[in-house]
């Protein structure tokens, strides 16, 4: 993987944790080659493996992600029903 391309997707992302889990999923959907989600994003993808093109795509914005809550807030617990 291109270290320059991952510091360019970690500064479109911000954490270092989220980029980790969209890049491996992202590799992942490459790799296994079924349905329209195995073609990569990006127009030239000669000479890269499936991880730089993974960040290629986060880079050019081409893949989105969304944060389900803010950081810093606890998850809200879940009452519990009595029987």
């Amino acid at each position: 993987m291109n270290s320059e391309f991952a510091k360019q997707a970690l500064a479109k992302v911000g954490n270092p944790n989220i980029l980790v889990n969209l890049v491996s999923r992202r590799v992942r959907q490459l790799t296994t080659g079924s349905g329209t989600n195995s073609r990569p994003l990006i127009a030239d993808t000669t000479g890269l493996g499936a991880g730089d093109i993974a960040l290629l795509e986060i880079i050019e914005e081409k893949l989105g992600w969304e944060m389900m809550e803010k950081p810093g807030q606890p998850p809200v617990p879940k009452k519990r029903k009595r029987h």
